[in-house]
């Protein structure tokens, strides 16, 4: 059985420490797949006009080609020049809620994420998405 481990990125060049540590983690264990995940912050609750519903789920297939293009790609490209397996998925949604739905639909054993440096009044106020993620997770979350 295949070790399975998600890795959370948001495109951002610190993501190299998360990704180098699961690749470390992925050799360490032998039998192992890395899931690169990019979440595209999404709300279903936010208000639109009828133009903008209707254009909703072109921009979503655009949006999701456009992230796997210029975030996944890369790092599936670099991971896969290791030799070490690996697969992407870009979904939709908040950045917790859709990396814990994705480590249960890929039946996986570990989220690794690195922290954000986010001081805004929005973090402080509500959290950041990793701090929920370490909240809501079912699996061990490990954050560099």
């Amino acid at each position: 059985m295949s070790t399975k481990l998600i890795i959370g990125v948001d495109g951002e060049s610190s993501d190299n420490r998360a990704i180098e540590f699961a690749s470390k983690l992925s050799t360490q264990i032998g039998n192992c797949e890395l899931i690169v995940v990019y979440v595209i912050e999404w709300s279903p609750f936010s208000f639109q006009t009828n133009e903008e519903n209707a254009e909703r789920h072109k921009r979503r297939e655009e949006e999701t080609e456009l992230a796997t293009n210029r975030i996944i790609a890369p790092v599936l490209k670099k991971l896969e020049a290791a030799n070490i397996k690996a697969s992407g998925i870009v979904t939709h949604g908040n950045v917790a809620d859709a990396l814990n739905r994705v480590a249960k639909e890929q039946n996986a054993d570990q989220i690794i994420v690195r922290r954000t440096s986010d001081a805004s009044i929005k973090t402080r106020i509500f959290g950041s998405s990793v701090a929920n993620l370490v909240m809501e997770s079912t699996i061990p979350v490990t954050v560099i």
